[in-house]
């Protein structure tokens, strides 16, 4: 028979404990899921700000549902993209001050959008070896030289840097997904400055929390079109919809809605989803849920190492806790669920092998109360396993 080899790959997994199964949420409500009937506390979402539930943009989405209809219907190139389309985007472009921006259904389509356009002739694509999959495989599927450097290690990059001609893309992103550090940027945008390279960040993780008003790394650093040429951000985390953006220049923004077949043959997002995600923006830049994220953030540091737990140097919503094995990072998750705690294994190849860890999410919609139970269901499961 074909493809025989589905059955062995799958023992193989289950037998090293990298085995990976979906849970059905029945429902979620004020950071709350159920699964399987039971009721857990959620820290594993990536709504770092609790946008999902904000009744202005449940509100928005259904307001835009009555104008324009379920979906888009079309490609954006055909009737799909509409005026609640450019008005986000003209929104973005103003607000990162960049000259265009252009909207994806994912960060994984923008990737790969952006690793084609950008290496169609070939070029050199240089990235942190923490970069998110959907930007390694764009790259590994397009004509480029590809290289990564040791993880925020710009000594590295800099050898990388010095052999390296003709067009040259360093890729990093504002913070990391799994460990939830953030890039040397300012470090980054010199190497590139004068390597005459271009920078690019996917700011998936930072984009909704960082900045003065949200709008991410860029804000935060006072990030130039100069200075990083790629940005990438998602809507589906802090935001709390869905979706992704690409910003840069009108030259480049053009060359990608001509080139990018992900763009190209997708049915564009719904306009509803695009109304949703512009009026969470404008809440999201009054700051109220990003001051609740950064107190949630430094009490869960302050009870945790009050507690002996080790952490890591992380200062986002995303608290890994290292356990260097992937048996007993699903035996500590395990432990928490019986105690009413939803904290997801994380393994390899997500992360390198021997670093599988617990990865903690924290939001604004968690109470003090909350984290405190996190924290002690942590001390317990750690002592029970």
């Amino acid at each position: 028979m074909a493809f025989e080899f589905f059955d062995t790959a799958l023992k193989d997994k289950q037998e090293a404990g990298y085995l990976r199964r979906r849970h059905i949420v029945e429902y979620e409500k004020d950071g709350v899921i159920c699964v399987n009937g039971e009721h857990y506390l959620n820290f594993a979402s990536n709504d770092y700000l609790g946008m999902r539930q904000h009744p202005g943009v449940l509100q928005s989405w259904v307001e835009g549902l009555a104008q324009f209809g379920g979906g888009s219907g079309a490609s954006p190139l055909v009737t799909g993209y509409t005026q609640a389309h450019s008005a986000l985007e003209g929104y973005l472009e103003e607000n990162l001050q960049r000259e265009a921006v252009l909207l994806f259904n994912s960060g994984f389509a923008a990737n790969q959008a952006i690793c084609q356009a950008l290496f169609s002739n070939g070029g050199n694509a240089v990235a942190d070896k923490y970069m998110h999959a959907s930007f390694i495989d764009g790259v590994l599927a397009s004509n480029a030289s590809f290289k990564r450097f040791r993880h925020n290690d710009t000594a590295h990059l800099q050898t990388l840097l010095d052999s390296s001609e003709g067009d040259t893309l360093v890729a990093s992103e504002g913070v990391f997904s799994m460990d939830g550090d953030s890039a040397p940027v300012d470090v980054l945008v010199k190497q590139c400055a004068d390597k005459g390279a271009w920078l690019m960040l996917d700011d998936a993780h930072g984009f909704g929390v960082l900045g003065e008003n949200g709008f991410g790394t860029a804000e935060l650093y006072q990030l130039s079109q100069q200075d990083v040429p790629v940005l990438m951000g998602t809507f589906g985390k802090a935001v709390g919809t869905a979706g992704a953006f690409v910003a840069g220049s009108q030259a480049f923004i053009d060359y990608l809605v001509n080139t990018a077949r992900h763009y190209i043959y997708s049915t564009a997002m719904p306009a509803s989803q695009a109304i949703a995600t512009l009026y969470s923006l404008t809440v999201i830049a009054g700051g109220e849920e990003r001051g609740r994220l950064a107190e949630n953030i430094s009490h869960f540091r302050t009870v945790a190492a009050k507690q002996g737990l080790t952490l890591t140097e992380s200062q986002s919503a995303i608290q890994p806790v290292i356990c260097g094995d992937p048996h007993k990072a699903l035996a500590l998750s395990d432990a928490l669920k019986q105690r009413g705690i939803w904290v997801p294994a994380i393994r390899y190849p997500t992360v390198p092998k021997g670093s599988d860890r617990l990865r903690i999410t924290l939001s604004a919609s968690h109470s003090t109360k909350d984290i405190d139970v996190l924290v002690d269901a942590l001390m317990l499961a750690m002592e029970s396993v």
